[in-house]
């Protein structure tokens, strides 16, 4: 099964979410397609200052991912991803554009900064961005999942922070969520935060 996982860098459920689906994926036999989500689209102008440098250094990396995306490098993708997350929420560091440019670079990919700062792959990251929320909007943010067999994408699953699930809840989770994506009347779960 082909799943297709659009992320913001930036944020750290969808970190967290991530790290689920790469648990579970070689479990239920599934491919991962990452493709870019941009919370600074989203957002728009209502971005607080504070946030302002890492919704740039975000942006700047969903232009990599694009970049490889369109180069049929989902693999340098995840790696990139891997490292980012690693660099950022695992060391509980704000994602910044050195950190960025480092993760890239220890993922592999040569002169990471001609794509990183390149607008030329704006429109891209505003297409992918549009598909995620076409899919599974309106007012939803990222992550969002889309599975082979499900016409909508959802919001999620949201994967709260610290710990992840056991193993077996990691599975329960994918086992629970794919047959809810695949009907139609199907629109949410949710609890609060807590």
């Amino acid at each position: 099964m082909e799943a297709t996982f659009y992320f913001d860098p930036a944020c750290p459920f969808t970190w967290a979410t991530s790290r689920w689906l790469v648990t579970v994926a070689p479990e239920r036999d599934v491919s991962v397609q990452w493709r870019a989500m941009s919370l600074s689209i989203l957002n728009g102008d209502n971005v607080p200052e504070q946030y302002k440098p890492m919704m740039a250094a975000s942006s700047n990396a969903l232009r990599l991912v694009e970049a490889l995306h369109a180069d049929g490098r989902n693999a340098d993708i995840g790696r990139f991803y891997t490292e980012l997350g690693t660099r950022t929420f695992e060391a509980e560091t704000p994602i910044s554009a050195d950190i960025v440019v480092a993760a890239a670079e220890a993922a592999g990919i040569e002169d990471p900064k001609t794509i990183l700062d390149d607008p030329a792959w704006d429109d891209a990251v505003r297409a992918a961005h549009e598909h995620a929320i076409a899919s599974a909007g309106p007012d939803i943010g990222s992550p969002v999942l889309e599975i082979e067999g499900a016409k909508r994408g959802l919001h999620g699953p949201v994967i709260g922070l610290g710990e992840l699930p056991s193993h077996d809840e990691s599975l329960a989770i994918w086992d629970a969520a794919v047959p809810l994506m695949r009907i139609e009347t199907f629109f949410e779960l949710k609890r609060g935060r807590g």
